[in-house]
């Protein structure tokens, strides 16, 4: 009889050592998880915060462009995309004037290839010299409310990054 209760008492210490055993390597495993939880957390803050960065670097690149919506295409073949800011101007900003002192640094179509499945014409993207330029003649924009290109009705604005449009959309 007391053969037998040393013996279970063995095979007791025995599964209590194991079940210490298993516990501790629970332990260690939940340890590991929650550090792998903080380090999945940390990764995707940085990545946002990346994305932030990058969405204000594109916007601070895009910050003398302005966008004209509506013109259809081809319209600028023959003095090229440059031109037709010039001419918006000209024709609804007499005020504003091209006297040399508002420079354009280069003009296109964005995208830059046609997609045949989109109706609607490209959008024309213009780079100024001068980022003041750009805040006074969306300045006058606003003040002027219907702005035309040849009798035809047309759109200018800020050229933002898609982010930052899609960021103001939500907020």
């Amino acid at each position: 009889m007391k053969n037998t209760m040393d013996q279970i008492k063995q095979n007791t210490d025995s599964l209590n050592a194991r079940v210490d055993n298993i516990e501790e390597q629970i332990s260690i495993i939940e340890d590991r998880q929650a550090e792998w939880r903080q380090t999945e957390e940390e990764r995707e803050l940085r990545i946002k915060k990346n994305e932030e960065n990058l969405r204000e670097i594109m916007d601070s690149m895009r910050s003398k462009n302005i966008r004209i919506i509506g013109i259809p295409e081809n319209m600028e073949k023959e003095n090229g995309a440059e031109s037709v800011l010039n001419e918006i101007i000209e024709e609804n900003f007499l005020n504003l004037g091209i006297n040399g002192e508002m420079s354009v640094e280069e003009g296109f179509r964005s995208p830059r290839f046609v997609n045949v499945k989109r109706p609607t014409a490209r959008h024309i993207i213009v780079k100024l010299a001068n980022r003041n330029d750009k805040e006074r003649i969306l300045r006058e924009v606003r003040k002027k409310k219907r702005i035309t290109y040849k009798g035809a009705p047309i759109r200018l604005s800020a050229d933002f990054s898609t982010e930052t449009l899609q960021a103001k959309r939500e907020w």
